[in-house]
């Protein structure tokens, strides 16, 4: 049973940073796709950033120029640093993967738990 465990949420000022970590736990599994998703209190969840297997990356808009993401695949884990912080990043952000089970071909998607980003002075 994979299992995606999120860190890094928390209370930023607005233009600080913050750095969110999502590792996958379990056996018999490889990643393909690694992303970051938020949902706004009202709104719907929105993709933030997608990292493929091949490190291909692409953001959103609203994510461009300030947002990084990056996978590291020895420890199954990837990380979004967020700077220039906003109000409207405001949100709980969620992991998600694609994870792929020992001996087939299709993904099945995973989601973190979610963590709080509040951007608020």
């Amino acid at each position: 049973q994979v299992q995606l465990v999120e860190s890094g949420g928390g209370l930023v000022q607005p233009g600080g940073s913050l750095r969110l970590s999502c590792a996958a736990s379990g056996s018999d599994f490889s990643i393909n796709y690694m992303g970051w998703y938020r949902q706004a209190p009202g709104k719907q969840r929105e993709l933030v950033a997608l990292i493929t297997a091949r490190g291909i990356t692409n953001y959103a808009d609203s994510a461009k120029g300030r947002f990084t993401i990056s996978r590291d695949n020895a420890k199954n884990t990837v990380t979004l640093q967020m700077s220039s912080l906003k109000p409207e990043d405001t949100a709980v952000y969620y992991c998600n993967f694609g994870i792929i089970a020992s001996g087939r071909r299709s993904n099945s998607d995973y989601w973190g738990q979610g963590t709080q980003v509040t951007v608020s002075s």
